[in-house]
């Protein structure tokens, strides 16, 4: 069976498209080639069996943040300390940051430059075009990058990324610590962040992510990772810690990638109370019910609160908030560690969020952790959004799934909701822990995650109407014209179609070497193994085709 796996999942399903556009490259002894020579040669940070070698090293990055959110003028004000670990054997004479809100800029290219197109029908919400024409100022504005000593540090921004001019090389194993202090003005939402309005009621909801300059990746494979945010290939990132204090107006509910530090400060007493009920609850407790955030949304906000989360070992931050959120919570047990699951959403969301949402929540975390490894967060939330797909962050997602007005819906609107659930809160394995690079290889988050979603699916409902995983699914897009088609090994932001060919062909890969090749035993211990070897870890290709080969 040597090289079957690395055959059907590389050349099979990514090879099979080039072949059909470029016979002549495929002569008929080619067409099956062993993929020795197109590996990278194993060394001693990334063994030939696929596991971490005893010199694997990466960075990290913790965070101090506060940050506001100003409702009226739909901004962010933050400040940041950036405390950077450099554990590359490497010295360092400048540091990248990505500054992805600036793919909104005036001036700003990347927007134009994009092959692939976003495909918003896979995240819903308003299109980057309307948000990039609409005249209104986006983009970062960098007030001020100084070092731990308040001294001012040179710095040049290049489009979504920013380079920062080191005074004194940074060595290997030493740290260093910079301040920086930015705003910028929240976008309509248009798939991954933004806000929502709601004319009827006057109130936004707001998905805050991307957010703040964060690290760029530094690692062994390409060095510094900085390539441009494109709108299609998502995210690089660094673990670290964060400690992230928002504020906002008084009668908002905030969820974020973390743990909440302070609810006796922020939460009534009733609320403290029904939280403790939610410890032992079988079902959803209601901490914010629908008639409370109904009620909020016809006041005013007469001050502030600063919401206090805690987040370790994560590689990125995000969070919603506003006063329209209905909140329901319980803890379930997750290979014997309780984990919070968590549904913010608004009336619009409901009948069907209130029944569907966190206990979708919790059935994504029980069977993703038995399929991978244990979930190792404290909670995990499941926020409504503009209806269409979903967005995914640490602990935290934005999912679409809106009934009608009358609170009718159709069986179709209701799996779709908990099927983007399932998939959305399902990243925080994919690449939240199992921390692959979005913006080079798109398969390895969304193709090896929609795998596990329709795990999970069919688990939740073994009649489930699963959109990708089973083979016949995957027909008619196979059966496309070859030029629209592209090798599952392209680059994330020049893959067309990108659901059928990120998602939908490694998930049918992955289904055919767990049913029919290798049989259930075989597959589940080499994933479980994969996903063991690179927790908090980043894989690529060659070292989850390894892994499966091991």
């Amino acid at each position: 069976m040597k090289k079957t796996l690395i055959c059907l999942l590389s050349m099979a399903l990514g090879h099979w498209a080039v072949a059909q556009q470029n016979p002549s490259q495929f002569s008929s002894n080619k067409r099956f080639e062993q993929l020795e020579t197109l590996l990278p040669t194993p060394n001693t940070y990334r063994t030939a069996s696929g596991a971490p070698g005893k010199d694997y090293w990466q960075q990290r990055a913790d965070y101090d943040i506060k940050a506001e959110l100003d409702e009226a003028n739909r901004k962010i004000i933050g400040s940041e300390t950036i405390t950077y670990f450099n554990q590359s054997p490497d010295e360092l004479r400048y540091v990248w940051l990505q500054l992805d809100q600036n793919y909104f800029a005036k001036g700003n290219t990347t927007n134009a430059t994009k092959i692939g197109g976003t495909e918003r029908i896979e995240t819903g919400g308003t299109s980057d075009e309307t948000v990039i024409s609409d005249g209104v100022d986006y983009g970062f504005k960098i007030l001020s990058v100084k070092d731990a000593k308040g001294a001012s540090m040179k710095f040049v921004i290049n489009q979504t990324m920013m380079r920062i001019d080191l005074p004194t090389p940074l060595k290997s194993g030493q740290t260093l610590s910079f301040s920086i202090d930015w705003n910028y003005i929240i976008t309509d939402y248009y798939g991954r962040s933004g806000y929502e309005f709601f004319p009827k009621d006057g109130n936004a909801n707001f998905f805050i992510a991307h957010w703040f300059p964060r690290m760029a990746v530094y690692n062994d494979v390409y060095g510094w990772q900085h390539k441009q945010f494109l709108g299609q290939g998502e995210f690089t990132l660094t673990f670290g810690n964060y400690k992230v204090a928002i504020t906002v107006p008084n009668d908002h509910v905030v969820g974020a990638s973390g743990e909440l530090q302070n609810p006796t400060q922020v939460l009534s007493a009733e609320q403290i109370k029904r939280w403790e009920k939610a410890k032992t609850a079988t079902r959803p407790v209601l901490l914010v019910s629908q008639a409370e955030a109904e009620a909020a949304e016809k006041g005013k906000a007469s001050g502030k609160k600063t919401w206090i989360f805690k987040a370790d070992n994560v590689r990125d931050f995000a969070f919603a908030s506003s006063r329209k959120f209905i909140w329901d919570a319980m803890q379930v047990d997750v290979e014997g560690k309780k984990v919070w699951a968590m549904s913010l959403y608004p009336k619009e969301g409901n009948p069907l969020w209130g029944q569907y949402s966190t206990m979708a929540v919790a059935h994504t975390l029980r069977s993703y952790s038995k399929h991978t490894i244990a979930y190792p967060y404290p909670v995990a939330y499941s926020c409504h959004s503009v209806a269409g797909g979903g967005m995914e962050y640490p602990m935290i997602s934005f999912n679409g799934g809106r009934p009608e007005e009358d609170g009718t819906y159709s069986e179709g609107v209701k799996a779709g909701m908990i099927g983007v659930i399932i998939h959305e809160v399902g990243h925080n394995f994919f690449p939240m822990i199992i921390n692959s690079d979005e913006r080079q290889w798109t398969w390895m988050d969304e193709g090896l995650n929609t795998f596990c979603q329709y795990l999970a699916e069919q688990e939740w409902d073994r009649n489930f109407p699963s959109r990708r995983g089973e083979p016949q699914l995957i027909v008619p897009y196979m059966k496309t014209d070859p030029s629209q088609q592209s090798p599952i090994m392209t680059t994330s932001d020049n893959v067309l179609f990108l659901g059928p060919n990120a998602y939908g062909k490694p998930a049918t890969g992955l289904n055919i070497l767990r049913e029919t090749i290798m049989g259930r035993e075989l597959f589940d211990a080499a994933f479980k193994e994969y996903a063991r070897r690179w927790a908090f870890k980043q894989p690529y290709p060659a070292d989850f085709f390894r892994t499966m080969e091991d």
